[in-house]
């Protein structure tokens, strides 16, 4: 299966993007613990050029900031697309709510609101639902999910590579107010059809696409490459400059932990990749047909 070059930067901007703003304010809520919650400000949505004297910049227009943090990725150093305000005024922070949140700033649009302090009940609650009709909004996902608790922020990836505008990809991250909300609607959600839908969708909670492990694929890959697959596969991958079956490559994997396999359910390859393409994009491909328990993208270790 081939996979466009311009389509895997859709895919994988927007897959990051939007675990990134559902998920990754917990990982910094922490540093934010002294401000005052009546002046403390989560900015979300925010443009990937924008740096941390313009986020201060726009913020102190509406009144005195104490502090601006624009937050970055921690190895690479590019922006998250949010950050964090604090007021030296309540009433400025209200106003800051009621001016700057649904402002157009490039192609986002920003949400402003108050910080919340860094708590266990609040952590690990975003939610990854995949098989969505094309047709379902922003609004009509979170009306769905709406009655297991309060919702924090939502995303609906859209398709960007058909030049369409809002054509939705059937994929969607809900981060609620607190993780036992989230398991409350992955209880009552996962599998099911709900009204409007057609189709059980996948609702689970959501992983890194940058940290997405498979160590239990590799362990069937590594035990069952002979006896599974045998013959066929084996003169059916000699076409392939590299073979994920081979068992000279998968000699190279020593330092991988290799379990036994007590996964359930189908394994399938992909072949002829690009060059580029990663988990992450195969995690998004595939995801809108089912539960993706396992990605792993097999690289000649050799080159």
């Amino acid at each position: 299966m081939a996979v466009r070059r311009g389509h895997n930067k859709y895919l994988k901007a927007d897959l990051q993007e939007a675990y990134e703003m559902s998920n990754g304010y917990e990982d910094h809520m922490g540093g934010d613990e002294g401000k005052d919650a009546k002046t403390n400000l989560i900015v979300n949505y925010l443009p990937q050029s924008m740096t941390q004297d313009e986020l201060r910049s726009l913020f102190n227009s509406i009144g005195e900031v104490d502090s601006a943090k624009l937050v970055r990725d921690k190895v690479a150093g590019h922006s998250l697309g949010y950050g964090f305000v604090n007021y030296l005024n309540p009433s400025d922070a209200e106003r800051a709510i009621s001016t700057l949140n649904g402002l157009r700033l490039q192609s986002k649009t920003i949400k402003v609101s108050f910080a919340r302090p860094s708590s266990d009940t609040i952590k690990d609650a975003n939610l990854y639902i995949s098989g969505l009709p094309k047709s379902m909004s922003q609004k009509d996902v979170e009306d769905m999910f709406s009655r297991y608790g309060r919702i924090i922020n939502s995303r609906v990836l859209i398709d960007q590579s058909t030049g369409m505008t809002g054509v939705s990809r059937g994929v969607a991250f809900i981060r609620f107010d607190k993780r036992a909300e989230a398991e409350e609607a992955v209880k009552n959600l996962n599998g099911q059809t709900p009204p409007g839908v057609t189709e059980p969708i996948t609702v689970k909670f959501a992983a890194n696409p940058n940290q997405v492990k498979n160590t239990q694929l590799i362990s069937q890959l590594y035990h069952n490459q002979s006896r599974r697959f045998g013959g066929p596969l084996h003169h059916q991958a000699q076409r392939f400059r590299f073979s994920p079956m081979g068992v000279d490559h998968m000699g190279n994997m020593g330092g991988v932990n290799m379990p036994g396999n007590s996964s359930s359910g189908w394994c399938i390859f992909i072949y002829n990749l690009g060059q580029d393409a990663d988990e992450s994009i195969l995690w998004q491909m595939f995801g809108p047909f089912g539960a993706v328990t396992n990605v792993k993208v097999i690289r000649d270790f050799n080159t």
